[in-house]
C-alpha cells in the first residue's frame, strides 16, 4: 500500500500468480555474474601476475559497488517503483561482465567490472528481495524470503562453478566465463518488462511533502519498536552472512594453495560451490527453525551464529595444518551458517519493515552482510604483521562475542514489529 498526501494508493497492478519468477531469475543471474569472478583469484593470481593483496582489493572494489546499489536502490524502487529499478540492474550486471572480459589488459578493467557488478547485485538483493515478497502472493513470509535467498545463493554458486570450469578447463579463461555470463543474462530485462508493478511509480510514499534525500533517509531507519532488537540480533549477526563465505573460498584455498598443486583453481570453485551449495541445501531449516519461534524469540539467529563460531573454530585450526580436507570441513560449517543466518536474518527485516521501507531495510541489511565480504583483505593486510593462525584465532573469539550478543538480544524479548 502506498501512502501519498493522506491519500491510500493500491500497488500498480494486482500480481498474478507465479510472477514472481522472472524476478528471482533476475537475481538468479545477478549473483550468477556477482560470484563468478571469486573462483578466479588464483587465475589472475598466476596468469596476471597480481598479489594476494591486490586480488583481495579487487573484491574491495565489490563491495565499493554494492553499497550505493543497496543503500540507494531499495528506497528509491520504494517510491518510484520495482520495475526500472531492477532492469537497471540486470544491465549493468551484462555490461559488468563485458567490462570484465577485458581483464588481461589492465587492473582497470577488473576494477571498473568489480564495481560494476557490486552496483548490479546491491540492486539485485535489495530490490529483488522485496519484490519476490510482494509478488508472492498466497505465501507465507518465510517462504517469500526463502525464494529470494535461494535464487540468489543458486546463482552464486553456479556462477562460482561454471566460470571455475571453465578457467580450469575452457579456451580463452579470462574472457570465457564472462561471455557465458552475458548469454545467459541478456534476455532477462526483457522478461521484467512484463512483470506487475507492485508500487505505482512516480509516486513518493509516506507524505509528497518530504524532500528525496529526506525520505531516503526515512526508508533506510529501522522502526522505533524493532531497534533493540536489531541492535542485539541483526547487527552482530549480519557481517558474518559473507563473512563466512569471504573465509570458506577467498582465505581457505590461498591456505592450501600449496597443497593442491595445479588442481588449485578446480579445488577453490569446488570450495566455492561446496559453501553455497551447503547454504542452499539448509535454508529450509533456517525457516522451520524461524517457524518455530515467536517475535520475541530467535532460535534460528542463535543457530547460524554457534554454526559460524564452529566454522571459525576450523579455520583457525586449518591455518595451522593447512589440510586441504580439513578447508572442506569448515567450507560445509561455514557454509550451512551462510545459509541459516541469511534466511533469518531476511526473516527479521521482513518483520521489523512497513510497506514503505521493505526494500530500504532488506539494502541496510545486505549492505551489513557484505561488509563481512571485507574480511580477506583486512586479513591480507594484516598478513605482513600477524600470521594467520594468530588473525583467525582473533576471528573466533569476534565470533563468539557475537554470538553472546545475539543470544542476550534473543533472550530479552523484544518485539520486531514496526511502528
Amino acid at each position: 500500500m502506498l501512502e501519498t498526501q493522506g491519500v491510500v494508493e493500491p500497488p500498480a497492478t494486482a500480481p498474478r500468480p507465479g510472477s514472481w519468477r522472472p524476478v528471482a531469475t533476475a537475481m538468479f543471474v545477478c549473483g550468477w555474474g556477482g560470484n563468478q569472478f571469486t573462483p578466479l583469484l588464483l587465475m589472475y593470481r598466476r596468469l596476471g601476475g597480481y598479489s594476494a593483496l591486490s586480488v583481495d582489493a579487487f573484491l574491495g572494489a565489490y563491495v565499493v559497488g554494492l553499497i550505493p546499489g543497496l543503500l540507494l536502490a531499495g528506497p528509491v524502487s520504494d517510491r518510484r517503483g520495482r520495475r526500472p529499478v531492477l532492469v537497471l540492474g540486470t544491465v549493468a550486471s551484462v555490461l559488468a561482465s563485458l567490462v570484465l572480459s577485458f581483464g588481461a589488459d589492465g587492473a582497470w578493467a577488473i576494477y571498473a567490472g568489480r564495481l560494476i557488478t557490486g552496483v548490479a547485485v546491491g540492486i539485485a538483493m535489495s530490490v529483488g528481495s522485496a519484490w519476490v515478497k510482494e509478488l508472492s502472493t498466497g505465501a507465507d513470509t518465510g517462504l517469500a524470503a526463502r525464494r529470494a535467498a535461494l535464487c540468489q545463493t543458486a546463482g552464486f554458486a553456479l556462477g562460482a562453478g561454471v566460470a571455475g570450469a571453465l578457467a580450469q578447463w575452457g579456451p580463452w579463461p579470462m574472457v570465457t566465463p564472462y561471455a557465458v555470463h552475458v548469454l545467459i543474462t541478456v534476455a532477462v530485462p526483457l522478461l521484467l518488462l512484463r512483470v506487475p508493478e507492485t508500487r505505482a511509480p512516480g509516486l513518493l510514499a509516506a507524505g509528497a511533502g518530504r524532500g528525496l534525500l529526506r525520505g531516503l533517509a526515512d526508508d533506510l531507519r529501522v522502526p522505533a519498536p524493532a531497534r533493540r532488537r536489531f541492535r542485539l540480533v541483526v547487527l552482530p549477526m549480519a557481517p558474518w552472512v559473507f563473512g563466512a563465505a569471504g573465509l570458506a573460498y577467498a582465505v581457505m584455498p590461498q591456505l592450501v594453495e600449496t597443497r593442491v598443486d595445479h588442481w588449485g583453481l578446480a579445488y577453490a570453485t569446488a570450495l566455492t560451490v561446496l559453501t553455497l551449495g551447503t547454504g542452499v541445501a539448509v535454508q529450509p531449516v533456517a525457516k522451520r527453525l524461524h517457524r518455530t519461534t515467536g517475535p520475541g524469540d530467535g532460535r534460528a539467529p542463535v543457530v547460524a551464529m554457534a554454526v559460524m563460531l564452529l566454522g571459525a573454530a576450523l579455520c583457525a585450526g586449518n591455518a595451522v595444518l593447512r589440510s586441504p580436507w580439513l578447508a572442506v570441513a569448515a567450507a560445509v560449517t561455514l557454509g550451512a551458517a551462510y545459509g541459516i543466518a541469511v534466511v533469518s536474518g531476511l526473516l527479521e527485516i521482513q518483520r521489523m519493515a512497513g510497506a514503505d521501507d521493505l526494500a530500504g531495510l532488506t539494502g541496510v541489511y545486505y549492505t551489513l552482510a557484505y561488509a563481512g565480504f571485507l574480511l580477506p583483505a583486512l586479513l591480507a593486510a594484516l598478513s605482513s604483521l600477524l600470521s594467520y593462525p594468530v588473525m583467525l584465532c582473533g576471528v573466533a573469539v569476534v565470533a563468539l562475542g557475537c554470538l553472546g550478543l545475539v543470544v542476550r538480544g534473543t533472550r530479552a524479548g523484544t518485539t520486531t514489529e514496526p511502528g
